[in-house]
């Protein structure tokens, strides 16, 4: 495809996104992911020799993915630059499956809505989005659970799905998503996942190595121009190398320091994951109880470091003219 043309797929899919959210009626590549993850990992996880063999299944089902989503849009290639009629509308429609953050907003905005009405149904609405046992949360924990799955999703949601569309063009924005899909399924380090998701949450922390990073950067800057914050861009700065990489996992902590230094808050702590407690470091110190305010300003700030994402993919698409896929 040319630049101009992956431009226009790229602004219609988001806009898309933005309006809608994932389609709750139409077929979604992530739900086809997902039963192709669990019907292998049914089969696959158990016996011996664990690690190789989820480190197979995720390498062979990339190579798969990669060359399937190239096959569907054609002429899509390096080799073959040729327009084709349907590579627009079917480029299109992969990038709105791909991004969610209209999704992620509306969810997050649902599970503060949910805690007004009670502690149980915001307990259940968070469940939705998050991968801790909320059962036993309190109304603050399930606060915080919401805002930082806010601030993590917003990089694997839509930063990092932007990163790879830059780098490898749709077939590489479709296949990040399935190493996300590979991440939130089997990356866990219980007793079920510890060996034979080992590989997958691996590959995960090196494709959302640096879109974190971006991700986190880029928050501060919207936070910078948006709040006012201009005279303490240092102290933010140092908020965010900070506790960044105190995080369990080496991507999720850089966005949640972000938002937290924005907010003046404090993540983290000890969760539950299938029963078994989870340590996380706290994110700040200062333990203030959140509130909707706090969602509503996350969600703008989340929103316009979105837009910001976007605009700066079609400049690199306009101006740069790298040889995208």
């Amino acid at each position: 495809m040319m630049n101009y043309e992956l431009t226009i797929a790229l602004a219609v899919g988001w806009l898309l996104d933005f309006l809608f959210g994932d389609p709750e009626r139409l077929p979604h590549p992530v739900v086809g992911m997902g039963r192709w993850i669990a019907f292998w990992e049914k089969r696959l996880n158990k016996g011996t020799h664990r690690k190789a063999k989820g480190a197979v299944l995720v390498i062979v089902s990339l190579l798969l993915c990669f060359g399937l989503v190239c096959a569907l849009i054609p002429h899509s290639s390096f080799l073959i630059p040729n327009s084709h009629p349907l590579t627009l509308i079917v480029s299109t429609l992969l990038v709105f499956f791909c991004l969610a953050g209209h999704t992620l907003r509306r969810e997050v905005r649902m599970v503060f809505e949910a805690l007004d009405c009670s502690l149980d149904e915001g307990r259940q609405q968070v469940a939705r989005i998050v991968g801790r046992d909320t059962q036993a949360l309190s109304a603050q924990e399930v606060r915080t659970a919401a805002l930082e799955t806010l601030a993590e999703n917003l990089s694997d949601g839509v930063v990092a799905p932007l990163f790879w569309f830059c780098l490898l063009g749709v077939p590489g924005m479709v296949t990040y998503k399935l190493i996300n899909t590979f991440d939130s399924m089997i990356g866990y380090r219980n007793a079920r996942y510890k060996d034979f998701g080992c590989p997958a949450a691996r590959i995960d922390d090196v494709a959302n190595f640096i879109p974190a990073r971006i991700t986190a950067l880029l928050m501060l800057l919207v936070g910078w121009i948006t709040r006012g914050k201009a005279g303490k861009r240092t102290g933010l700065l140092r908020f965010l190398f900070h506790y960044g990489p105190q995080h369990a996992s080496p991507n999720s902590g850089w966005p949640e320091a972000a938002l937290a230094a924005l907010l003046d808050c404090r993540f983290g702590g000890t969760h539950a994951y299938f029963g078994e407690e989870v340590y996380k470091p706290y994110i700040g110190m200062n333990p203030r109880q959140l509130s909707t305010r706090d969602m509503h300003l996350s969600i703008r700030i989340c929103l316009a470091t979105e837009i910001v994402a976007v605009c700066l993919v079609v400049t690199a698409l306009l101006v740069l003219h790298l040889p995208f896929l």
